[in-house]
């Protein structure tokens, strides 16, 4: 079974310094028929104006994950962190029994537009944690890279749940499949540029739900990055 979900359909909040779409429901939006998909809890696309973020906060059993489009993302949080996260490099930051962070434009001119991911945890109650590792065109450019995964390999973050992140960089012209199991749940958000997915039409902020173990055939009309989660039911 397979089910669009369209990003005109995405809940929107626009504070003036930050501009967001939310495909699931989130703070002041709420869709009793998009509260998640498996345990995938959020997919905020957030573009943050020059100077302007997200201060200190807090949040508990959560798998908070972090992937920059465009500009910089400055991170601080209670465990000690202090970073940048630029395009190509994913943050993972695991809740656990509390953590406070803030999140700020590191650029005083330019927007900075990132994906913040939300997982529920396998178990509540695990010690706070953090990740960060940058992905080269290379690894990332026609072809599926596991970025994170709940059995991490191949220089992938943890993610404390069953759930496996890939991220592709597709040319234009290019195809790539994805086939799972019957028993697991797969989540395709298109992140820029525009695809065909069997025979739809999928353009930046789009995603396709799967479930029956369905195979995805993909091929790129534009360049296009694409995040795919593949996860437990």
């Amino acid at each position: 079974m397979k089910t669009i979900r369209r990003s005109t359909e995405r809940g929107y909040a626009d504070h003036g310094w930050l501009k967001s779409r939310h495909t699931f429901s989130f703070a002041g939006y709420h869709d009793a028929a998009h509260m998640g998909y498996g345990p995938l809890r959020v997919i905020n696309e957030d573009r943050v104006a020059p100077g302007q973020g997200f201060g200190e906060h807090g949040h508990r059993d959560m798998e908070i994950l972090s992937w920059v489009l465009d500009g910089e993302l400055q991170h601080k949080d209670s465990m000690g962190n202090g970073t940048v996260i630029r395009p190509g490099e994913l943050q993972r930051m695991t809740a656990g029994t509390g953590v406070r962070h803030s999140e700020f434009n590191a650029s005083r001119d330019r927007p900075v537009h990132f994906l913040q991911i939300w997982v529920i945890p396998a178990s509540e109650g695990l010690a706070p944690g953090y990740e960060q590792r940058a992905f080269t065109d290379a690894e990332l450019t026609n072809q599926w890279h596991l970025v994170a995964s709940g059995k991490p390999r191949d220089g992938a973050l943890t993610i404390h749940q069953d759930v496996d992140l890939h991220i592709a960089r597709l040319q234009a012209g290019h195809e790539l499949t994805h086939t799972t199991r019957a028993d697991r749940l797969v989540w395709l958000h298109v992140a820029r540029g525009r695809v065909h997915v069997d025979g739809d039409v999928l353009e930046a902020g789009d995603a396709i739900a799967s479930s029956g173990g369905a195979a995805l055939a993909l091929r790129a009309d534009a360049d296009a990055e694409l995040l795919l989660f593949d996860m437990s039911a």
